[in-house]
């Protein structure tokens, strides 16, 4: 007992350190799914020391959940990626969470072949890989437990600035899923002037193929016709990427007030890897959220968290080697 909670409580001392020091990095959540994980396994040891049995039917009942959960979700996978076809078409970046879920399977079904045929480079493969999506999947996990309470932490008040990242226009038409960025923008804007203060709304990002006009031009016009004034929105319209939307509207802010704070507004599945580019591109500022239609979030957060291994790409590439080279070792 005092085993797993005091391993629990050095993870989480770990947590509260490195999360003081700053909130936008992803080892935090790697702390917080290690506190947890060794928190629980405290509590198995407590409840052993008062119920022996019951300890083991709690053991064996997370043991059983966690093949059956990822069971479960792999098929919601599926029909998700199925849902995305329809709506949003055959994108590469809308066919996510088929190929999770498709991919579970396809390694289920490999596994199966390795153990009937006894083959010890196909053995190997398989180690290999599952070490590989082993070694992923604790990354999603700590990504996702860490995007949630991202999403739930209360940042400094009286911005300067609320910097709203583009997604893409229809023509110079605001979708709906750029559109609930605007709406949040404006509601935190609104909350501050009735405070008595006066952030400035920045609108952000450059002119794509197919957009009649810069993403930065529609969104500003879109809050002023929402009643925002003008005088209180200004644009950033050259920017093409995240990094860019966030360096190019920090210039704008520095001119304006060299030591400035700024809310950045995205949607929720971006608002993380968000809170990462801004640490990156040195922008004073935390991450705000906006909601997204529930069918789109899979896919969205699956790709959010394949960006975030290519922005580590370095270190990943180094521990998948290890993996692989640990998996043929036997071979040699």
């Amino acid at each position: 007992m005092i085993f797993g909670f005091g391993i629990a409580a050095f993870w989480f001392v770990l947590f509260v350190i490195s999360f003081l020091r700053d909130r936008r990095v992803l080892r935090n959540g790697i702390y917080l799914v290690m506190t947890v994980f060794f928190a629980g396994i405290g509590t198995v040891f407590a409840l052993e020391s008062v119920n022996e049995t019951a300890a083991r039917w709690l053991v064996l009942l997370v043991l059983v959940m966690i093949p059956v959960t990822i069971f479960v979700l792999a098929v919601a996978l599926i029909g998700n990626g199925v849902v995305m076809l329809r709506r949003e078409g055959r994108r590469p970046a809308n066919l996510l969470s088929l190929a999770a879920g498709v991919g579970f399977f396809a390694f289920l079904g490999f596994s199966l072949v390795v153990a009937k045929t006894g083959s010890p480079f196909l053995a190997a493969v398989r180690d290999g890989v599952g070490g590989i999506l082993g070694y992923v999947s604790f990354l999603f996990v700590c990504f996702l437990a860490y995007a949630f309470v991202y999403a739930r932490i209360r940042f400094f008040r009286r911005p300067d600035f609320i910097v709203v990242l583009g997604s893409g226009l229809r023509g110079r038409r605001v979708p709906p899923l750029l559109a609930s960025r605007l709406d949040k923008a404006q509601t935190v804007w609104q909350k501050e002037r009735d405070r008595g203060r006066t952030p400035l709304l920045i609108t952000s990002g450059g002119q794509g193929p197919g957009e009649e006009v810069a993403e930065a031009v529609a969104m500003a016009d879109y809050l002023i016709d929402h009643g925002v004034p003008a005088d209180a929105v200004l644009r950033e319209d050259r920017s093409t990427t995240t990094f860019q939307n966030l360096t190019f509207s920090a210039v704008i802010m520095t001119d304006l007030k060299p030591k400035y704070r700024c809310l950045i507004v995205t949607n929720n599945f971006h608002a993380l890897r968000a809170a990462f580019t801004a640490r990156k591109a040195k922008v004073n500022g935390q991450v705000l959220g906006s909601p997204t239609a529930l069918y789109f979030w899979p896919s969205a957060t699956i790709r959010e968290f394949i960006a975030v291994l290519v922005d580590h790409k370095i270190a990943n590439g180094i521990i998948i080697g290890l993996i692989l080279l640990s998996a043929f070792a036997r071979l040699i």
